[in-house]
Formats: structure tokens, sequence, C-alpha cells
């Protein structure tokens, strides 16, 4: 059977999504690399470097998963949208 995790939402009053675990860990990986690599990216850069990485090795919709994947991350506080700037614009917590 397959390994499940909640996906956590930033917006408290919104529930996870239970998702797999093996398609959370690779997402979260590309959206680590992107942003170490890039400092800060916009949300659609962020979606289109993911989709690049994964694009013909990845079971299911890219783009659903990393909207899923960013949203945990930053109610687990590994990335942070950057203040005051439009459009969103992502970068890894510090410290």
């Amino acid at each position: 059977m397959e390994e499940k995790i909640v996906a956590l939402n930033p917006d408290k009053n919104k529930m996870g999504v239970k998702i797999s675990k093996a398609k959370y860990d690779v997402v979260r990986e590309a959206i680590i690399a992107a942003l170490r690599f890039h400092g800060e990216l916009t949300f659609t850069e962020l979606v289109e470097s993911v989709n690049k990485k994964l694009s013909g090795s990845f079971d299911g919709s890219i783009s659903w998963y990393t909207v899923t994947v960013k949203l945990d991350l930053e109610a687990r506080n590994e990335i942070v949208r950057v203040p005051r700037i439009n459009p969103q614009r992502l970068r890894l917590a510090m410290g």
C-alpha cells in the first residue's frame, strides 16, 4: 500500500490534502532545487521550473502537485512569499 502524507495549507482554515509521499518528495526536491538555484522565483516561474524538471518522468498533474507541495512548504516555513511584491515571489526561508 502506498504511503500517504497530509500536505498542509498555510491558511489554517483550510484542510490539508492527503497525497502520495513519494510524489510529495519528488516535487518538494524540485521546488527546493529551483529556489536554491534561482534565489527567488515568481509562482509562474516556479511551476515552469518544476514542470521542466519532471516532465516525462512524473505520473500526475505536475502543476497541481507543485501548488499543493508549495502550500505545504509555506505552512512548514520552509519557503516564504516575498512580502509586498506582486506577482507573488517565493524564496527559501532563512535559517
